[in-house]
């Protein structure tokens, strides 16, 4: 089935028929428990105190369950209905009565966002189910779950909010609960570090943000998503231009995508439950969704477009080529949602003909990858929270459930035929040939490339984990997990099998066309039969390199030095160098030198002034000495000056 296609009713479709939506009523009337629900958990948990310390992760678990639930009662009620009825508004309370800026806080529950709704509250749900078994021994579980309902409160915030004001509130949210949790063990001073180096990055990207509000409210007076599509219209391309390059800031920051994603592999320092919850259905997907929830104002600039897809394809093979080094499973897993979340900001950068595959990715790389990251976790848990890749192998013998639903993450991200990578991915590959000039072979070569190198890293670290020759050291005796962390690992490998064939059936791309535009039939400058023969040729070429290196040859326990292309990849090709010498070094002597100038130059002037007053006070107050004689003295002083001006002038 293709389904690259074109827009064919332009902007007035997107501006009239989706952004319009109905009342709420129905299940979508309490649509406000989805955010609700996980909120009043990080509430209670925090503010419960110790004697919530047993009970309540299950409490912060169910109330993350309840929010799913009500997801797929407002699902099924919207199936129900007509395309064009299916859009739900429902107004919650006036939030900013100011003047020219009068907005109501509410949320919009259509396509977009009710496909969000149920991958954020189902592959978060499982992941609090996993934490139950991860977290059991640690004191500050408690203090954890409620980071994570507050996390899952808050990316909802980010996909229901029915405004870029009330979506920089769930932003916000996002930012705050991330840095609370990949600093959850902040005693050790290098998950601090993490912590804060994702928290200041991702202020760059806010600023992005703050830029698109301050630049719509000044055009068009409004922030609401209905109000500023109406307007695109009306508006010059520079504006929209604008709009967009500030708005791919935002979403380079949160996504962690070039030049601001430094954060993205300290961000390991946290829990690995944690590690799924960003890279899987929270925080690093926040970036794509705001692209294509802002198709409108994307369609009619082709210049931001065009940054969004160099920005995309850059960050895919950024991404691609550190993963290839890294020994670190979870750093290389990280190297992977890097390059994943490339793809798919690249296929939102190409407008209607990518949008719905850019979230049909987000789909099916929420699944595979979250089972990825607990199988990390579950490595972890049996190797006594070891990462080092070079100290593993053989452990399908001993991991044998670990060793499967990882296999079938694996098999999926890479793009095996009838799993989800398969049919979400190569979509992506065959819609990044579709234009014209140089366009299609640039974006498209770089996609294509990227499914090699994608096969070939992720084998690599496959194959160094589950076989090959043990290298364990003496202190581990590998063992499977806990039901309470395989059974998630087994639904989301389900996922991971199964998701795309069943989203392509469903036809996804038809379910997202009222909020991303319509389609017609369009067609990659390489035939789809010869593109998709090409990919499988590029992934089992990946596939038997990782063989032929790790698998058949023996891995070294230590790292060789390896050529200056290897240590740039391990050294994350120099990122955080780059950082420290163009931003952070001359950032530091900029401010010793604002110090110094207040120091010496406003506190040294202003002290200057006070001296000369002081000084000044203390000489003329020796004239006040209490003497007859002397104020005689100074009188006549007086009155000799002020005769001999007169007989001067006179």
């Amino acid at each position: 089935m293709n389904f690259l296609t074109t827009p064919v009713q332009g902007l007035a479709l997107a501006s009239s028929e989706t952004q319009v939506a109905h009342a709420a009523d129905g299940a979508a009337s309490i649509g406000w428990l989805l955010i609700a629900l996980p909120l009043v958990g990080a509430a209670v948990l925090l503010l419960g105190g110790r004697k919530l310390d047993k009970i309540g992760p299950a409490i912060a678990t169910a109330l993350s369950w309840a929010s799913f639930g009500v997801g797929v009662a407002i699902l099924i009620e919207m199936l129900g209905k007509d395309a064009g009825e299916r859009a739900q508004h429902l107004k919650l309370f006036s939030w900013i009565p100011a003047g020219a800026l009068n907005l109501d806080f509410g949320l919009l529950m259509d396509q977009l966002s009710l496909t969000f709704v149920m991958l954020i509250t189902f592959v978060g749900s499982l992941i609090h189910v996993y934490s139950l078994g991860y977290m059991e021994h640690d004191p500050d579980k408690r203090r954890f779950f409620a980071y994570l309902n507050l996390f899952i409160a808050a990316m909802l915030t980010l996909v229901l909010a029915d405004s870029y004001l009330g979506l920089f509130l769930g932003w916000e949210g996002v930012g705050l609960a991330s840095y609370l949790l990949i600093g959850f063990w902040n005693w050790n001073p290098a998950y601090a570090t993490a912590a804060n180096k994702a928290f200041i990055v991702n202020r760059v990207g806010d600023f992005g943000m703050l830029l698109a509000m301050f630049t719509m409210f000044a055009t068009f007076g409004r922030l609401d998503f209905a109000g500023v599509n109406a307007a695109v219209a009306g508006t010059s391309k520079g504006t929209l231009t604008a709009i967009g390059i500030f708005l791919l800031i935002a979403a380079c920051g949160k996504s962690a995508q070039f030049p601001l994603q430094s954060w993205l592999g300290d961000a390991m320092a946290g829990p690995t439950p944690v590690s799924a919850l960003i890279h899987a259905a929270t925080m690093v997907t926040a970036g794509v969704y705001l692209i294509v929830r802002s198709n409108v104002i994307y369609d009619a600039t082709p210049d931001a477009r065009l940054a969004v897809c160099i920005v995309g394809a850059i960050t895919l093979m950024f991404g691609a080529i550190v993963g290839c080094a890294k020994d670190d499973m979870k750093k290389a897993l990280a190297a992977s949602t890097m390059s994943q979340i490339g793809y798919m900001i690249l296929a939102a950068g190409l407008g209607p003909v990518g949008y719905a595959f850019a979230i049909f990715h987000l789909l099916t790389h929420g699944f595979f990858k979250a089972g990825m990251f607990l199988g990390a976790g579950s490595v972890m848990h049996g190797m006594n929270d070891q990462v080092d890749m070079r100290r593993f192998g053989g452990l399908s013998a001993v991991m044998k459930i670990t060793w499967v639903t990882f296999g079938l993450g694996w098999l999926a991200i890479i793009g095996v035929p009838g799993l989800s990578g398969f049919w979400s991915k190569d979509k992506i590959i065959e819609a990044a040939f579709v234009g014209e000039g140089w366009r299609p072979w640039v974006f498209g070569g770089a996609a294509l490339l990227c499914a090699g190198i994608t096969a070939f890293y992720m084998s690599r670290l496959f194959f160094m984990t589950f076989h090959g020759k043990r290298r364990w050291t003496d202190d581990v005796h590998p063992h499977e997990s806990p039901l309470t962390m395989t059974v998630p690992m087994m639904i989301l490998a389900a996922g991971s099998a199964l998701l795309g064939l069943a989203l392509t059936v469903f036809d996804f791309p038809g379910w997202l066309e009222p909020v991303v535009g319509g389609h017609e039939e369009h067609h990659p400058v390489i035939a789809v039969p010869v593109l998709m023969a090409v990919t499988l040729v590029f992934v089992a070429a990946g596939v038997a390199l990782a063989w032929m290196r790790y698998v058949r040859d023996d891995v070294p326990v230590t790292p060789p030095v390896g050529s200056f292309a290897t240590q740039a990849a391990r050294r994350d090709l120099f990122q955080d160098d780059f950082n420290e010498a163009v931003f952070a070094r001359p950032g530091l002597h900029l401010t010793r030198s604002l110090v110094f100038a207040d120091n010496k130059g406003v506190d040294g002037a202003v002290g200057g002034v006070a001296a000369l007053v002081g000084g000044s006070a203390s000489r003329l107050a020796k004239l006040q000495n209490g003497y007859v004689r002397s104020y005689a003295t100074t009188m006549l002083i007086g009155v000799v000056a002020i005769l001999g001006l007169v007989w001067v002038i006179n």
